[in-house]
């Protein structure tokens, strides 16, 4: 993995989105290049400071019914 590569998939990274084999050759890289450290924790901090600010929010009562009813409709076609 090079460096342009870290850039694109980091996010995919954090969520574990990331087959094993992406994955090992990722944490490589970054264990070995501080550029690419800096960047990851970066988004790291970044992605927990956004998850504790916004928490998780229930979606409004006629916001669920209304899904609810669409994927209803979606299954029956």
């Amino acid at each position: 993995m090079i460096c342009d590569d870290v850039k694109r998939v980091a996010y995919f990274f954090l969520d574990g989105a990331m087959g094993e084999k992406k994955q090992t050759d990722f944490k490589t890289h970054v264990s070995l290049c501080p550029e690419c450290e800096q960047r990851v924790s970066i988004h790291r901090r970044l992605r927990n400071f956004i998850s504790r600010r916004l928490g998780r929010m229930a979606a409004p009562p006629t916001l669920r019914q209304r899904l609810t009813r669409s994927f209803r409709a979606l299954r029956e076609v």
